[in-house]
């Protein structure tokens, strides 16, 4: 299994700045629109690898074994022990703190560890400065339903768009830190990008769906945030 001092410097490598701006997001479940201004923030090229994921946490709960394919199966809630267990061992401080009640999950906005990308954060990025929902064709960019062969496929295989942020549709959906609608579905957490088994109209940067933060699902993964 790799050192975690090598691990660290691989994944540090592979995360780009990406400056602030506007953001424009929708739910049209309820018709609703709302734009945020976004500070400058850090994220990975590259999904969360199983073998990233079996390094720190020591095991792999992924259905598609692979090294270099992206972990699934994950739960929000072990996305984020994931952060906070890779901030320790790199002697970064932690981002998220978890209460007596699993459902109280406080972040730290100052901390200078790892964590997940904001709702408006992962839509920012995924757009990779355009206005466009895809940055590319779709099978130049993802793996989808209709070219998946109903798996994952390792990351960084499909053309990254404009950040260099590979597989930001397609592979798997990311788990972000929001919640979705607290007055609707209570601790439900957003989620994005599209997975292997979604059609062409799932792959898209301003789809969000959500889950409840306990379930682990065999096409959602997540990606690695940092604070600038």
């Amino acid at each position: 299994m790799m050192k975690h001092s090598q691990l660290i410097e691989l994944i540090d490598a592979d995360i780009v700045r990406i400056e602030g701006g506007v953001v424009a997001l929708r739910d049209d479940r309820v018709k609703r629109h709302w734009q945020l201004e976004l500070a400058p923030f850090r994220l990975s090229k590259f999904q969360v690898t199983q073998k990233s994921y079996a390094s720190i946490m020591g095991k792999n709960p992924a259905t598609f074994f692979g090294d270099d394919r992206p972990v699934e199966n994950v739960s929000w809630y072990d996305a984020i022990g994931f952060c906070n267990a890779l901030s320790d061992a790199a002697g970064l401080g932690r981002t998220y703190t978890v209460g007596a009640n699993p459902d109280d999950v406080l972040i730290n906005q100052n901390a200078n560890g790892y964590r997940l990308p904001s709702d408006g954060e992962w839509q920012f990025a995924a757009l990779g400065g355009q206005e466009k929902p895809r940055y590319g064709e779709v099978g130049d960019v993802a793996w989808y339903k209709e070219n998946s062969g109903g798996e994952t496929h390792p990351v960084g295989l499909k053309q990254p768009n404009a950040y260099g942020l590979h597989d930001m549709l397609g592979n798997v959906w990311e788990w972000c830190f929001d919640i979705y609608d607290a007055e609707i579905y209570g601790t439900y957490r957003v989620f994005r990008g599209g997975g292997w088994n979604d059609p062409e109209r799932g792959c898209l940067a301003t789809n969000r769906r959500r889950s409840h933060p306990t379930y682990g699902i065999d096409d959602v993964g997540f990606r690695l945030a940092r604070n600038v």
